[in-house]
């Protein structure tokens, strides 16, 4: 199975730690963030690497060049950041088959291999890592309701009334539908072509999709002290500590921006 990796995107939340390197260059724990992402998709079977490239894109194709352990690497380019679904639609023309997504600013210790184990079984057009965040965090996300039978009747992105605290996280299996989806959709609010839409068209004309609760943990790289909280984590420190010296450090982030 093929492994889509999104990593064109200027990380501006990032900087100073982007103001020279793509976002996915950015070190935790001594290796880049791209790098924790390829051992991950390695170990899940991935024989094609396929990386979507934008800011600082020659940074990232001169340190892993065509392979990485072994993994042919494709490169596609995303000439400007206009979403996920935008983003994934660069790489079309390389997938023909049921094909994994992760986002490259996210670092999982996580049961990824349910998801795709969970697609591959039930056939389903898509299966999807999820995660329960506090309500009130939930209108930063891609929010998933779900039926009985834990599959995903509808997405929506940032919602001020979220329908529920089930989030999308950064990983996914697709079957090549969602590629209709895709060019199907139209810019939202905030101008980008958004991958919850193409989701939701998917489940509108019948497509089913599985929501894997997330078994472990998992950070979205945004901010430095993410970055941070990545690196305590993956070098075993207590989860729950990092947790509140994380989020403590985003309040103050975000109360400076307002």
């Amino acid at each position: 199975m093929k492994a889509v990796i999104l990593a064109a995107g200027k990380g501006t939340r990032l900087r100073p730690l982007t103001d020279d390197k793509p976002k996915g260059m950015v070190e935790i724990d001594g290796e880049p963030i791209l790098t924790h992402c390829f051992e991950q998709l390695a170990e899940l079977g991935a024989d094609e690497f396929v990386v979507v490239v934008g800011y600082r894109k020659q940074d990232i194709i001169e340190h892993y060049d065509d392979e990485y352990e072994g993994v042919p690497i494709t490169y596609s380019h995303q000439r400007e950041q206009k979403g996920l679904a935008h983003a994934l639609l660069t790489v079309e023309e390389h997938i023909d088959d049921d094909f994994m997504l992760m986002l490259g600013d996210n670092v999982f210790d996580a049961n990824l291999g349910d998801v795709i184990n969970r697609q591959q079984e039930d056939r389903a057009d898509a299966a999807f890592l999820t995660e329960e965040v506090p309500y009130e965090e939930a209108d930063r996300y891609g929010v998933c309701d779900t039926n009985d039978y834990g599959e995903i009747t509808d997405v929506v992105e940032k919602p001020e009334d979220p329908p529920s605290n089930l989030v999308m996280t950064g990983f996914y299996t697709f079957t090549p539908a969602i590629f209709h989806a895709c060019h199907l959709v139209q810019p939202s609010n905030r101008g980008e072509y958004e991958i919850s839409e193409a989701i939701d068209l998917l489940i509108q004309s019948g497509r089913t999709i599985d929501a894997i609760r997330m078994d472990g943990w998992r950070v979205d790289v945004g901010y430095p002290e993410d970055r941070d909280r990545a690196e305590r984590l993956l070098r075993g420190e207590d989860p729950e500590a990092a947790d509140s010296e994380s989020d403590s450090a985003t309040g103050s982030a975000e109360a400076s921006s307002d």
